[in-house]
């Protein structure tokens, strides 16, 4: 979630908690809301969704049976819908609405804080979005405003321990969702590094030093979001109509599959969804399934 007003849903619009197998054949609602909620991470343990909404974290069992309970992060309680979980399953790594980066109990505790504090003229946020499979590196989107009053984005990371950041790309185009590859090898995220026309962005992939960018997507859709199957076998992701600009709500969009190299494409789902949908990494460990949020609007 970038800067701006809260959103919230329309009228007669819901949020559908989704599973769906890898090859798109099931896909079982879980859980039926008419609060917006977003961005659901599977637990390690293969038990727990964990989502927010309404700048809080709750999480629900994978049959929608037990749930959705609270995971209690006070006094940081203005969270977005940017957060993953440490591979070992006992942490919770949070994005702030306040620009900064947490992590906390993955039951609930008091938030520490792991961002740097930045100069006050750069209006500096992050964004959090992926975390090495080692548990040491998280890798975020660095936001801030331009000379021109324009945004600026950076692939950025940084010790999930806390520590000095390391600035990954030049801030000459838009990038977003940066996440690391089931072997640690790459990051994978969008950028409009290759686009003529505003807000084409396609999937790439670098190494975690900045080198090697390559693009991997090249459709006339806007694809956002990359994440990848724990075997490192598949990568999910969002595809947006043309000639979209960044990542709204309430768009036509589908999920898709692709191959680490950017080769078979499959679609899975299409649907009324964008923001919130699949912001952050949401398969299971087995990586035979994942979940998103639908948004339809009914009657």
């Amino acid at each position: 979630m970038r800067p701006g007003h809260a959103r919230r849903l329309l009228p007669n619009q819901v949020s559908e908690l989704v599973i769906a197998t890898r090859d798109g054949g099931q896909q079982d609602v879980i859980y039926e809301t008419s609060e917006l909620i977003e961005a659901p991470n599977w637990s390690p343990d293969g038990r727990w969704l964990i989502y927010n909404a309404d700048g809080r974290v709750f999480r629900i069992s994978t049959d929608g049976a037990d749930g959705p309970n609270r995971i209690n992060t006070a006094p940081i309680e203005d969270l977005n819908n940017d957060h993953v979980i440490s591979p070992c399953g006992k942490t919770l790594f949070l994005s702030a609405n306040d620009g900064h980066l947490y992590h906390s109990p993955i039951d609930g505790g008091h938030p520490v804080k792991i961002s740097n504090d930045q100069d006050p003229g750069r209006k500096f946020r992050y964004y959090l979005h992926g975390i090495s499979p080692d548990g040491e590196t998280l890798s975020y989107v660095g936001y801030e405003k331009g000379e021109s009053g324009n945004n600026v984005t950076r692939i950025c990371t940084i010790p999930a321990a806390g520590g000095a950041d390391v600035v990954l790309t030049d801030g000459q185009c838009p990038v977003d969702g940066s996440e690391f590859s089931a072997d640690g090898d790459w990051i994978y995220f969008n950028s409009e590094a290759a686009a003529t026309v505003p807000g084409h962005a396609q999937i790439f992939r670098m190494r975690p030093d900045g080198s090697g960018v390559a693009q991997l997507t090249h459709d006339a859709r806007v694809n956002w979001f990359p994440h990848a199957a724990p075997d490192g076998s598949l990568f999910s992701y969002i595809s947006f109509p043309t000639g979209t600009l960044g990542h709204p709500a309430d768009k036509d969009v589908i999920i898709r599959t692709m191959n680490p190299d950017g080769s078979n494409i499959v679609d899975i789902d299409r649907f009324n969804g964008g923001q919130g949908s699949i912001n952050v990494t949401s398969w299971a460990p087995d990586s035979q399934r994942f979940a998103y949020v639908r948004y339809p609007v009914r009657g």
